[in-house]
This record gives structure tokens, C-alpha cells and sequence, in this order.
């Protein structure tokens, strides 16, 4: 794993999901047949961007399998939009990227093959403004187009080091760390030295760090960001590290202890931000975003040059689906009004606590005033419909949803919300309504296993077996099951009532997820649910 914030893992662990994942890695092969070369092995070849992005998907799938991924629309609309605008203005604007957002609260981002850059909950509520979070993934950013990632994997080549063991094994470990392993039962020791030599074989060195910070600046800034973000977040980061000293839990982390945050690197980000122009030069109109109204009002603390104008939402949602529990949300909110009273994104925070507590007349007294100052905006449209609908008042739940449908068909927090609290009635009628309008992202939906766990359920209530076991075998193929996918295709088929075109397309899924599943069995590798059954 590769990063400049590198959260504080217990180095004495890695997953037995690390070891099962390196054993995965080599055959997975969604779109053909193909394997990929074995990148534990010392046989020095190198990988072409598509294999890098099977790998980079591989990790994804893994980290959704152990319960790591926050899988939220809203935020990964958010994330995605900061990352790709940045990207877009990076060395290889050609370049895949997909962003994605990690539970742990740890402060922490990473870059994986592929284009692949993850990023930490803890990273997120440290920030004070998007354009420092936008610092991060642009130095992450960095480190894919300057080909450090690649590097360091053929260095690993070269070396017979299990790359993705180790890469995959220290982002594990440090979500462990932060209490959110979804499996503890199945965490297995290694040496520390062992874990130790492992993340140091993919540890970036100084002149990639440095020249990370530099591209990643350059990045932030043609991105109309301001670039003395940079050095505030490295000044964060600093206090945090000195604040967690003195614990073994706590202790700095091992990559900052070969890879500090100093004095020096900080005045170079302050030196270097100096002779670029700041955020203030640029003009973001609000055509720039067309996911945006254009008569929205937007938080005056969530409002950067380039920025979304999400950022406050965007944290307060992060703070709520990131914590233990609602209740846990709820008495975070409690002690920051008991220090000052809640802004106006901390209040949608606290409405979104509510309503995952089960207390939807609760997140409707809290959303009815924030409406009224911003009423065009869509994040608070979705909160309030959910509370509506599930407070009973389903009348107005549906006039609301069918109006931003009616908007914005296409827009995926939107279809997808509206499509989830249909499928909370549990009827027929309300799945077909569902399916109908998720059919509008069918064409974009699919790596999403949102959108397949959402069309699955619709397609259960409105009695479309077929098409919901399709889409229940692709959401388990997503979230790194692929020997399940495949066990429920295959039961599928067996159905009478396959009409040609059905069977075709199942034959086909069958035919691309046979021999990953056949190289797992190979390798000793099975799906632990089904061994104990």
C-alpha cells in the first residue's frame, strides 16, 4: 500500500483475507479468459493497464468482501467528482481512476494498480475544507501517473515479493487496527518482521514522495484548488502524529517514521503553493457541476473555487455512516452542540443519525429548517424524502422523490434512494416502480453493487425472479464472492422458464466466472461461508 497518511497498524498482524486475496489475485479475470501473470514470481514481466486495473478491481471487490468499503451514493458521487476533476488535470488525463471510500477513521489514503485510490473516513473528518482532502488524492494521484505504483510492483517482481499480499495485507491491517473488521475470527499472526519486510518493499522513497508532492501540487492547483492546502493538511497530519505518541497502539506509524511529515517538507509545500495561484484567482460557476441546481444556495463553509460546494454534507454524511453505531453518531453531535451550536451541516448530520436510529419524526424536525434556507438542495431533498417515507407519510415521500426523478432520471443518489425506499414496502407494485426507474442507470451500473443489490430486491417484489437472480449473482461477484455469483447463476439456469435470451446471457456470466473459480479451488482457496455449510 502506498500513501502519505499511513494510519498506525499493528504490524504483528496480517489477515488470513490478505493471504486468500494474493491467491485470488492471479486468475481473476471478469472480462476474458486470460490469466495475469503471476506478480509474486520473479518472472520480471510487466503489466499492461488492463491487467493493472483487474488488480486494481481485485482490491476493491476484497476490501467490499471484508466489510471496509463505505458503499454511499452520495458520498461516492462527491468523491468521484473531486477525484476526477483532479485527474483530469493531471500529467495523464487519459488515465482510469476510481476513487472510493474506506469506514475506518484513521487518518489514511492509498493508490493501488490501476487507478485505483482509497481513502479513509478518519481523512475526511480530519479536513477543514475540500481543497485539503483534494491535496491528498491529488499527491495519491501522483504517485499512479508518475509510475511509482508500477515500480514498485516490478521492484517486487524482481525481488519475488507477493505484492499484492502485501499491499492488500497493510491496508487490512490497518482497518483492523481501527476496529472495523467485519471477520476478527478469521485474523491470523505473522511475524512482525515478516509484516515489517513486506511494507517496505512498497514503500515509496523520498524522491517519489517529494516528487508526489510536487505533481500533486501542480495538479491541485491547475484543478483551481488552492494549493496552500497542501502544507495545512501536512501541518494536521504533524499535530496528529505528536498527539498519538507515546502508546504502542498509538505509536507513530511506521511510514511516517521513514517518511516524516517535517519541518522542511511542509515549508517546501508552503514554498511551492507561494508561486502558484491561489483558489481566490479562479471562478467556478455553478455550470461547472451539472449534478448541481442551478439555483442551489450553497454552505458558505463548504464553498472552494473549484469545490463541489459538498464538503460540509459530504463530512457530516461520512461522520454518521463511518461510527459504530447511530446512537454512537447521535452522542457525537450531543458533545459538539454542548461546545457550540451545530452549523447547518452538522444539523443534517445529526437528521441522518436520527433517521438511521429509527427516528424519522426526529431527522424531520431537524431537516424542516435547513429546507427552508436551501431548498433546491438535493442532499437535503433525499434526507427529508427518507424520513417522510419512513414516518408514514408516504404521499409526500412520493411527491418529493418523483420530482428529482423527474429532474435528474439519470442522477444515481437520486434513483438509487427513492428505488431503496421502495423496496422497503415490500410490495409488488412498489418493485416495479422501483425497477422502472432504476432502469435509467442499467447502462452505468455495471461494477455497482448498489445499484445490483437494489435491482435485485425490486426485481424479488415485482416477481421477476430471472432478473433479480442476475443481479443477486453480480452484487456477490462485486463484493468479492465470486463462488457464490456462480452457484446462484448456475442454479438459475436450471429454471424452466429461461427464455433464449435469459440463458444466453447467464451462459455467458458462467463462462467468465468459471476459471477464476476453478483457480481458487486450484489453489486451496474457497469461500469460507460455503465451507462451513
Amino acid at each position: 500500500m502506498n500513501s502519505i497518511f499511513r494510519s498506525a497498524p499493528r504490524m504483528a498482524t496480517l489477515g488470513l483475507a490478505a493471504l486468500a486475496t494474493l491467491a485470488l489475485a492471479a486468475p481473476l479475470m471478469a472480462q476474458n479468459k486470460s490469466r495475469l501473470p503471476d506478480i509474486g514470481s520473479s518472472a520480471g514481466q510487466v503489466l499492461g493497464p488492463a491487467q493493472q486495473a483487474e488488480y486494481g478491481a481485485m482490491t476493491l471487490s476484497q476490501l467490499r468482501h471484508y466489510g471496509y468499503v463505505l458503499d454511499d451514493p452520495l458520498v461516492e458521487e462527491w468523491l468521484q467528482s473531486v477525484g476526477h476533476r483532479l485527474a483530469a488535470n493531471s500529467d495523464k488525463p487519459r488515465q482510469s481512476f476510481t476513487f472510493f471510500m474506506l469506514k475506518d477513521r484513521q487518518i489514511n489514503a492509498f493508490a493501488t494498480l490501476g487507478g485505483y485510490v482509497g481513502t479513509n473516513a478518519g481523512l475526511v473528518l480530519a479536513a477543514t475544507r475540500e481543497d485539503q482532502v483534494a491535496s491528498v488524492l491529488g499527491h495519491e494521484i501522483a504517485h499512479v501517473t508518475q509510475d511509482h505504483v508500477l515500480r514498485g510492483v516490478e521492484r517486487a517482481q524482481r525481488d519475488s515479493v507477493p505484492i499484492l499480499l502485501a499491499m492488500l495485507g497493510a491496508i487490512l491491517v490497518a482497518q483492523q487496527a481501527g476496529g472495523n473488521s467485519s471477520d476478527d475470527a478469521s485474523m491470523a499472526a505473522l511475524s512482525a518482521g515478516q509484516a515489517l519486510m513486506y511494507q517496505r518493499q512498497i514503500d515509496y522513497t523520498r524522491d517519489n514522495e517529494a516528487e508526489a508532492d510536487r505533481v500533486g501540487m501542480q495538479t491541485l492547483s491547475r484543478s483551481g484548488y488552492d494549493p496552500k492546502a497542501m502544507a495545512e493538511f501536512f501541518t494536521t497530519l504533524q499535530g496528529w502524529v505528536r498527539a498519538n505518541q507515546g502508546g504502542s497502539r498509538e505509536r507513530t506509524p511506521d511510514y511516517l517514521q521513514t517518511h516524516p511529515i517535517t519541518v522542511t517538507r511542509i515549508s517546501e509545500a508552503k514554498e511551492r503553493a507561494a508561486t502558484m495561484k491561489s483558489s481566490s484567482s479562479f471562478v467556478a460557476p455553478s455550470a461547472s457541476n451539472p449534478m448541481l441546481p442551478g439555483n442551489l444556495k450553497l454552505p458558505q463553509n463548504s464553498l472552494g473555487a473549484a469545490g463541489t460546494g459538498q464538503f460540509g454534507w459530504a463530512k457530516e454524511r461520512v461522520r454518521v455512516l463511518s461510527a459504530n453505531t447511530p446512537a454512537e453518531a447521535i452522542r457525537e453531535y450531543e458533545q459538539m452542540r454542548n461546545k457550540a451550536p451545530l452549523d447547518d451541516a452538522q444539523q443534517y448530520g445529526l437528521a441522518l443519525a436520527r433517521l438511521q436510529a429509527g427516528q424519522p419524526s426526529g431527522a424531520i424536525t431537524e431537516l424542516a429548517p435547513l429546507l427552508e434556507k436551501r431548498p433546491g438542495d438535493t442532499w437535503l431533498q433525499l434526507a427529508m424524502g427518507e424520513a417522510e417515507a419512513r414516518a408514514g407519510k408516504k404521499a409526500e415521500a412520493d411527491a418529493r422523490f418523483q420530482k428529482l426523478v423527474d429532474r435528474m432520471p439519470r442522477n444515481r443518489p437520486v434513483v438509487l434512494t427513492y428505488a431503496q425506499m421502495l423496496g422497503e414496502r415490500g410490495d409488488a407494485a412498489s418493485g416495479k416502480k422501483a425497477q422502472g426507474i432504476l432502469r435509467n442507470l442499467a447502462s452505468m451500473a455495471g461494477d455497482d453493487p448498489v445499484y445490483q443489490e437494489t435491482f435485485a430486491r425490486a426485481s424479488d417484489l415485482a416477481g421477476d425472479p430471472i432478473r433479480a437472480g442476475e443481479a443477486h449473482a453480480e452484487a456477490e461477484y462485486l463484493n468479492g464472492r465470486p463462488e457464490r455469483a456462480l452457484i446462484q447463476l448456475e442454479n438459475l439456469k436450471k429454471r424452466s422458464d429461461l427464455d433464449y435470451y435469459a440463458r444466453a446471457r447467464i451462459d455467458a456470466r458462467i463462462a467468465q466466472i468459471t476459471p477464476t473459480v476453478l483457480e481458487l479451488h486450484r489453489q486451496g482457496v474457497k469461500d469460507e461461508t460455503l465451507n462451513r455449510n
